[in-house]
């Protein structure tokens, strides 16, 4: 009985051992698992937006990144005013939302992170961006904006870049408020730009604006347009001879703003008026080129339009130190540039009377 006693203990013992033996093993399986999913998943680096906006029922957003977060334009179909978006993202970036109205909205992606837009259609400025610290501290400046003086805005956007140098809504915002805006600030822009570098060393957006800034005065007022070398959306070669015309515009425009469409028209209508006269270069901000020469040959635009899909980084836009949307410059026969920046209602009345005037000194020679 004791023997029996004793081969009874070891039986057990031994499917104890082995028990925890296999225990063990799918534990480490569990671990080694779990340890893969988290390290390879496909939502490790994914960033995800999602919102609801009232008064809105079936639409669709425009989506670009100037950082390089995504190559040209993406959409967003919006749902009995619900939406969501998903991208496979690396590094942090910025996203810039267009709405119906043309309105835009930047959105601070980071992988693995998530967001979530809130608000009314009819009153976008109230718009509530939650989930991440640069979306939320961009949300507080908006609702400071909201209460502040148009000529005090500058300065307020201004502390806050210096307030937050690590933030990639300060980015945005210097490009937006000093660089891209039709009375650009490139003195102010310059010293943000080396505040900024200071706290983002290697940052390459930072790197590539200091670079361009001291370029982007190339358009300034009665100065003479620079040398230059493009290629329109047909192909075919355009250079600073190209504006060879009594009267010369170059405009920028992009299909996602009104605005800038509505200048297109207007000069469509004073180029067939004037002929020779009046030439036009026109620069296109689309992220895809196919699609802006689509709209190029169905508007039976005369001139040559250059559309390279890069966006603000389009090297002609940077020559010619135009940073807006729409944008535009006024230069004379001898390469000089004797307006900027004329309001698409205003530009037709502002080329008819220097047509006008350039009749009465003829006449008058």
């Amino acid at each position: 009985m004791q023997l029996c006693g004793f081969e009874s203990r070891s039986r057990h013992e031994a499917i104890r051992k082995g028990f925890m033996k296999t225990k063990a093993f799918f534990s480490l399986c569990a671990f080694l698992a779990l340890l893969l999913l988290s390290s390879c998943g496909s939502d490790n680096g994914k960033f995800k937006l999602e919102g609801r906006l009232r008064h809105m029922n079936q639409a669709e957003f425009w989506v670009y990144s100037p950082d390089a977060g995504i190559a040209g334009f993406d959409t967003i179909p919006v749902r009995n005013g619900r939406f969501s978006y998903e991208l496979e993202l690396p590094n942090p970036a910025t996203l810039v939302i267009i709405f119906p109205n043309y309105s835009e909205q930047p959105v601070f992606a980071e992988p693995g992170g998530s967001v979530y837009i809130k608000g009314d259609a009819s009153n976008m400025r109230e718009m509530i961006i939650e989930g991440t610290e640069d979306n939320e501290l961009m949300t507080e400046l908006r609702m400071d904006l909201n209460e502040t003086v148009p000529p005090d805005v500058p300065k307020v956007v201004r502390h806050f870049i210096e307030e937050h140098t690590t933030s990639l809504a300060s980015i945005y915002l210097l490009k937006r408020y000093f660089i891209q805006n039709p009375t650009p600030d490139y003195k102010t822009a310059q010293k943000l730009t080396s505040l900024l570098l200071k706290d983002n060393l290697g940052n390459g957006q930072l790197i590539q604006l200091q670079k361009q800034l001291p370029r982007l005065q190339g358009g300034a007022l009665k100065s003479k347009i620079p040398a230059f070398v493009a290629y329109d959306v047909k192909g075919k070669k355009v250079t600073e001879k190209s504006l060879n015309g009594k009267l010369n515009v170059v405009s920028v425009w992009a299909s996602w703003s009104y605005q800038s469409t509505d200048m297109q028209r207007r000069l469509q209508s004073l180029h067939k008026k004037y002929g020779d006269k009046l030439a036009v270069l026109s620069i296109c901000l689309d992220g895809r080129p196919a699609d802006c020469k689509q709209r190029v040959e169905r508007d039976s635009l005369k001139w040559p339009t250059v559309c390279d899909g890069r966006l603000w980084d389009t090297p002609l836009l940077i020559k010619l130190g135009l940073s807006d949307v729409p944008a535009n410059l006024l230069i004379d026969e001898k390469g000089v540039v004797i307006d900027r920046n004329i309001q698409p209602d205003k530009l037709e009345e502002v080329i008819n009377k220097e047509m006008l005037k350039r009749k009465v000194d003829a006449l008058l020679k």
